[in-house]
């Protein structure tokens, strides 16, 4: 599994890369604009390249676009469906530049029910989809399920991309934070066993490209979507159950925690991370993985 973590772009898009390395981790996640903004970022294309280059000078693995959270795909008000879509859209093209993937939530059907939702959110998807390289794949995470969110189950992720004929760079993303706080109590081995065995069935597990590691301050079946750090939430050391399956190995698996000053994951995460990574796969750490800054970089 390769363990890294959400980092900040600020200086250029390119920097991603000297973060993740000097946290220790093996993928990176980005926003590709401010995620408080709706104006998207004016990049300088060489940038894009420094980014390329600079990933497979450290040998960084996954890479994953995080779309805005202001984006509502399922919106009735036709000014917030336009500007999602067109948002969506260009994290798309600025993934394609930079060959890495795009995650996002649809967004709320905000009361109108979710067969409502699904037809409002579909086109804008299949436009997004069209931006698409064969190196960029679109993921639709799982969420957390509050209000009318689409996506809170694996079966309304499985009736999205049956709405979309199967696409063929359509995939998802499993954050262990959500499942929990939607109902999954992936906390606890068949629970987990029978939610990978429905995405395979529902899905495929080969649309299952990306993974968001969080632990959560809220409880199983709450809905509601509080990350916290590892080792200090309800998931605990059952973390180790999510991180461990056999299924889930070999895919980049991304932090999205406060970190230790609410600024986002660090290196200590990324090391907690892939201390409970190996106790739960019981690998030995440390051997020949290089250390960065102090921090040991595990083969995974």
């Amino acid at each position: 599994m390769q363990l890294g973590a959400h980092v900040s772009t600020s200086g250029g898009i390119h920097t991603a890369i000297d973060r993740i390395e000097a946290i220790g981790g093996d993928c990176v996640q980005i926003f590709t604009q401010s995620p408080r903004t709706w104006r998207p970022t004016n990049h300088d294309p060489a940038n894009f390249e420094r980014f390329k280059e600079r990933r497979a000078e450290v040998g960084i693995g996954g890479a994953l676009c995080h779309a805005l959270y202001l984006i509502n795909l399922a919106s009735p008000a036709d000014e917030i469906y336009e500007k999602s879509t067109a948002a969506l859209e260009n994290t798309v093209d600025v993934a394609c530049a930079i060959e890495a993937d795009v995650v996002f939530h649809v967004g709320s059907h905000q009361g109108a029910g979710f067969e409502v939702g699904l037809k409002r959110a579909v086109p804008a998807l299949r436009k997004a989809l069209e931006h698409c390289s064969e190196t960029t794949w679109l993921l639709i995470e799982n969420a957390a399920g509050a209000g009318g969110t689409i996506g809170r189950s694996i079966e309304e992720l499985a009736a999205l991309c049956d709405a979309l004929g199967a696409y063929e760079r359509l995939g998802i993303c499993l954050d262990s934070c959500h499942l929990y706080v939607s109902g999954y109590d992936v906390t606890k081995r068949k629970e987990l066993d029978r939610v990978l065995a429905e995405v395979d069935d529902r899905i495929g597990l080969d649309r299952l490209r990306a993974l968001h590691v969080n632990d959560s301050k809220s409880p199983l079946g709450s809905n509601s979507d509080r990350h916290d750090n590892i080792g200090e939430g309800l998931l605990g050391e059952e973390l180790g159950v999510f991180l461990s399956h056999p299924k889930l190995q070999g895919l980049p698996a991304y932090l999205e925690v406060p970190g230790a000053d609410g600024h986002g994951p660090d290196a200590e995460q990324v090391r907690k991370l892939k201390e409970l990574h190996a106790r739960a796969t019981k690998k030995p750490r440390g051997g020949s993985g290089r250390k960065r800054r102090g921090v040991a970089r595990d083969a995974g």
